[in-house]
């Protein structure tokens, strides 16, 4: 029972840091302890054969689908590769391919494992014709527009060089350091979040809606596998050279070997020479060379028998912790810093490194003095590992002990039950909180006053203007226009804006007040179901929980935040000025509760509205969006192009598909059926 347990909870935490890498590009472990998890799973799910999940995530690739664009079946499915760290491993899968082709003599090609977005490039007749994102490895983003504003990749190719007609040929999209660099510094700037690192920024980048600004960051594109049915070569080294005279940028830093002696050269070479590369590169591929003995290796149902990727170690280094500092966060998160003695690091110079928290604080027995261990494994913010204990003696620096009091304000900090942060509670003084409530009021998804932005927010705070949202409802031109005038366009254009904020609809004012836990999808449910200001401040703790999705924490914090003087006068002073505190008359009357109860997949491509518009009408009818497929799933709403794994399951379950047309049929007729 208890190995039941520890499968299901690696199943559900794999799946989470497989969404959160793969939708959101946060990587919270470093690959290496991702991939240990994976081991444990795969080793667990072998001896426990009863368990068998086919939505396990051993038995599909992490996805990076994005509902921003149009989702498209992979002609070929695009595995992802097995990882090791060792060269015991590398040894291991070699005797593999040597005893899987039966003595056979093969080649394997070295590469360089680029650090970036998977995709797939289509040509037809010598011709760019789609772009397609690795997603779930059955059907990913197609992200055409974008890929075409690239330069290294070549939208026609030139005329007698041997191309076919058709091919498929698969890479990297990166985000070179240079661009990289340049790219962090301008956020800097304009005091925006940092990306972690070239791979986040080049995900991040090529999922825009904006070609303009895909272009503008100068994303570059390695390609390192062709297919189709009529590829010039058997062997995949020699179709790679065939395509750079296509025009493709291909590494020219592949090689082929024979000998698992040359793979271990190849490995220690690039693990020093990468870090004078103009890319990130966090391993090696090794591939057996010749297609029809890839065909004859066969694959696994995640990864092919005849690849394995070696991943690098993240780089560490020793140095002298000097300091702790604390920061204090929009929402009064306290986070420790280390500040140590300059270090040099995966080609960088590091002087501050984040310790998470009190707990981790406590479990590294940090003192200042010590010399630690810090590692960047090709994210920009390093982390401390460990205490080097070679350099442990008795005259030990003072422990470090988290501070019990706000560092801006001096407010005495807490810490909620089963929360791992600290936090300062004094959200309606503390510099830091209200200039990032502010921030968060302001922002697109919020109150989308983009006039404005951070640095802004700092100078008006600094000039006494504004010390809370609803400060800004009273900023003239004259304040903001520059003691000579000069900026009277941009201040008549901000105070328009502001005022243009007051038609926000309902929802987006109460996701944009920053009650703690409310997020975007919260606000939409509360607001749905009170439909103003007044009956949710009424509310009591008993009807909030009622509410689906509304668990406890959430309800108490609303209640909290209601409960206080300050956000009351808040909010009478936000209503003066207009903003909108309750669900419009033409939403009421689009509500209706024909899809109550109903949890709704939605899967495919739409031809009359988008899967935004399609998520909107489902909550506006009552029904709960949900991910994935379970047997409480109340029906699928398919378009063209559903993903055969879903629909494989929904078929097992006996779970109703629903056509476009049927589901806006069911939600204009009152009486229609709606659901199993």
């Amino acid at each position: 029972m208890e190995e039941i347990n520890r499968i299901n909870f690696l199943r559900a935490e794999l799946h989470r840091l497989n969404h959160n890498y793969y939708i959101n590009n946060v990587s919270e472990i470093p690959d290496q302890e991702f991939d240990a998890l994976m081991h444990e799973l795969m080793d667990l799910e072998a001896r426990h054969p009863e368990v068998f999940d086919p939505n396990s995530p051993t038995q599909r690739v992490g996805s990076d689908l994005s509902n921003e664009f149009e989702t498209v079946v992979h002609k070929r499915p695009m595995l992802s590769l097995a990882n090791t760290y060792n060269r015991q491993e590398v040894a291991e899968f070699y005797e593999r391919v040597r005893q899987g082709l039966q003595g056979e003599e093969f080649e394997i090609c070295c590469e360089l494992k680029f650090d970036g977005l998977s995709i797939s490039l289509h040509y037809e007749h010598g011709k760019l014709v789609r772009a397609v994102t690795r997603g779930d490895g059955v059907q990913g983003d197609d992200v055409t527009a974008n890929v075409r504003t690239i330069r290294s990749v070549p939208l026609v190719l030139p005329e007698g060089v041997g191309w076919p007609e058709e091919f498929e040929i698969r890479g990297e999209v990166l985000m070179p350091w240079a661009s990289f660099d340049a790219l962090n510094a301008e956020r800097e700037r304009r005091e925006e979040p940092l990306f972690a690192n070239p791979r986040n920024a080049a995900s991040g980048t090529l999922k825009s809606k904006q070609a303009a600004v895909v272009a503008e960051r100068r994303l570059d594109a390695y390609l390192y596998y062709l297919l189709g049915d009529s590829v010039p070569c058997d062997g995949h080294y020699e179709n790679l050279q065939a395509a750079r005279s296509w025009g493709f940028q291909i590494s020219r830093d592949m090689r082929k070997v024979k000998t698992l002696e040359e793979i271990y050269e190849y490995i220690d070479y690039w693990d020093i020479e990468r870090k004078n590369l103009p890319v990130a590169t966090d391993g090696i591929v090794l591939k057996v060379n010749s297609q029809r003995q890839q065909r004859s290796l066969g694959m696994t149902a995640k990864s092919p028998r005849w690849a394995i990727a070696y991943k690098f170690q993240a780089e560490q280094a020793s140095t002298i912790l000097r300091e702790v500092t604390y920061q204090v966060g929009r929402t009064g998160a306290v986070t420790p810093v280390a500040n140590m003695e300059p270090v040099q690091l995966s080609g960088t110079t590091v002087k501050r490194a984040t310790l998470n928290n009190a707990d981790f604080i406590r479990a590294l027995d940090l003192h200042i003095g010590d010399h630690v261990l810090v590692e960047k494994g090709g994210e920009i913010i390093p982390k401390i590992t460990a205490v080097d204990e070679q350099y442990i003696t008795a005259e030990r620096g003072p422990r470090v002990e988290f501070i019990t009091r706000c560092p801006e304000c001096g407010a005495e900090l807490v810490r909620y039950e089963g929360e791992a942060a600290t936090y300062c509670p004094n959200d309606t003084a503390c510099p830091p909180q209200i200039k990032g409530r502010i921030e968060h009021f302001i922002s697109r998804k919020a109150m989308n006053i983009d006039s404005l932005g951070p640095e802004t927010v700092d100078d008006y705070y600094r000039q006494g203007f504004v010390r809370n949202v609803a400060d800004l409802y009273d900023i003239t031109i004259d304040q903001i226009n520059g003691r000579d005038g000069t900026r009277e366009k941009s201040a008549r254009k901000i105070v328009q804006a502001i005022k243009d904020s007051t038609q926000v609809p309902f929802e987006r004012v109460l996701f944009a007040l920053g009650i703690r836990f409310v997020g975007e999808t919260s606000a939409k449910v509360l607001a749905r179901r009170f439909k103003s200001m007044d009956a949710l401040a009424a509310a009591s703790l008993d009807e909030l929980t009622q509410v689906d999705t509304i668990g406890p924490q959430i309800a108490q914090s609303v209640r909290s935040w209601f409960e206080n003087p300050d956000n009351v006068f808040l909010l009478e002073r936000l209503r003066a000025r207009g903003l909108q505190f309750a669900l419009s008359e033409e939403t009421l009357a689009a509500q209706s509760d024909r899809l109550a109860g109903q949890s709704i997949v939605i899967s495919g491509v739409f031809a009359h509205h988008s899967r935004d518009e399609y998520k909107a009408l489902i909550e506006q009818h009552g029904g709960k969006n949900v991910s994935s497929i379970s047997a409480r799933t109340s029906f699928i709403l398919a378009g063209e192009n559903m993903g055969p794994s879903k629909l494989e399951k929904a078929q097992k379950l006996g779970i109703r598909i629903v056509s476009e047309d049927e589901f806006l049929e069911m939600i204009a007729n009152q009486t229609g059926d709606s659901g199993n």
